[in-house]
């Protein structure tokens, strides 16, 4: 498994990530979930990702589980905070009581004592910055947080975080925004603001929710059992779910089928040739996604294969920066 270093830090990862956003505590049976892990654990990915919202915080408790016994410095475990986890006004955001409640309830979860990365989910704009910032570094300073990273924060976002991070003495070295051949509004303002403070990507859904793995064909109902088909995980995917889209991801399946990839293999390797992308998360239902994902890493597509696919994809690409998700 190849590893990139996270950001302007010491801190290495595995270039394909293990998430459970949608599959843990909710979509499989932990039985289910803990033979992914073992799956990605074999595979030689070391990195897993998880937020607290994730499955009403069902999804870390299943991840702490499966990781249980595993040697933790070998391990660069992720979570999140922000959205809500109770009924309490203050059981949301980013103010200082519920990222430092959060945080605790996440380790409790997680079952270690620390977490290698801890991330603002969304950006709070009814929170000071400085708060918010003071907070995660307070973390950092009592050695329940090693680094601090943010998730679909704008450019102007995370140069103002990153700066108030700096003048805390700790460091911003990650955003996790979606990213793929069909979703790349990060590209124009997001990346190269990230190069300049020393912040790599972590990128979500390089599938585009499954849709680059080309198993929904247009004009046809999606797969019984696939994301499409689940009335609460298929909610995500609709935006890509138009015969358009459809028709034009089933004539990149030559452009795999020339490179000896699967369509997911071609998808994943896509994201890593941006320089400014660490990792890529996957997830799966099943331990055979996982073997035939991890192939990805270490691929090389050279610039008439990225020019191919830009052909192929043509206008059904979003790249409007303002799309960049907001709390």
């Amino acid at each position: 498994m190849e590893s990139r270093r996270l950001g302007r830090s010491g801190l290495s990862i595995s270039a394909i990530a293990y998430g459970n956003w949608l599959t843990h505590g909710g979509q499989v049976e932990e039985d289910a979930a803990q033979a992914c892990v073992r799956a990605a654990l074999d595979a030689g990915i070391t990195t897993f990702d998880t937020a607290d919202v994730y499955a009403g915080t069902r999804a870390e408790s299943v991840l702490g589980r499966a990781l249980a016994g595993q040697r933790r410095e070998g391990l660069e475990v992720f979570t999140k905070v922000y959205w809500p986890t109770g009924p309490g006004h203050n059981d949301r955001g980013l103010s200082r009581k519920h990222v430092v409640e959060s945080c605790h309830a996440s380790l409790r979860r997680l079952q270690t004592d620390y977490v290698d990365l801890y991330q603002a989910h969304r950006y709070d704009p009814t929170v000071p910055l400085e708060e918010t910032m003071t907070a995660f570094a307070d973390l950092v300073r009592a050695g329940k947080v090693l680094y601090i990273g943010v998730s679909e924060w704008n450019a102007e976002e995370i140069a103002a975080g990153a700066a108030l991070a700096r003048d805390l003495g700790v460091q911003l070295i990650s955003n996790q925004p979606q990213y793929s051949m069909l979703w790349r509004v990060i590209e124009a303002e997001v990346v190269p603001t990230s190069e300049r403070e020393g912040v790599s990507q972590i990128v979500w859904s390089p599938l585009a929710q499954g849709v680059l793995t080309g198993k929904y064909v247009p004009g046809e109902q999606p797969p019984p059992g696939s994301r499409a088909s689940d009335p609460d995980a298929g909610r995500f995917i609709q935006r890509f779910m138009t015969d358009d889209v459809l028709t034009r991801v089933q004539q990149l399946r030559p452009v795999a089928d020339d490179l000896g990839l699967s369509m997911a293999q071609l998808a994943i390797a896509w994201v890593l040739q941006n320089r400014n992308v660490a990792a890529a998360i996957i997830g799966a239902t099943r331990p055979e996604q996982v073997h035939d994902n991890v192939a990805a890493a270490g691929v090389t597509l050279d610039a008439d294969v990225l020019a191919r696919i830009d052909d192929v994809l043509g206008d059904v690409v979003e790249r409007d920066p303002a799309k960049t998700a907001r709390g």
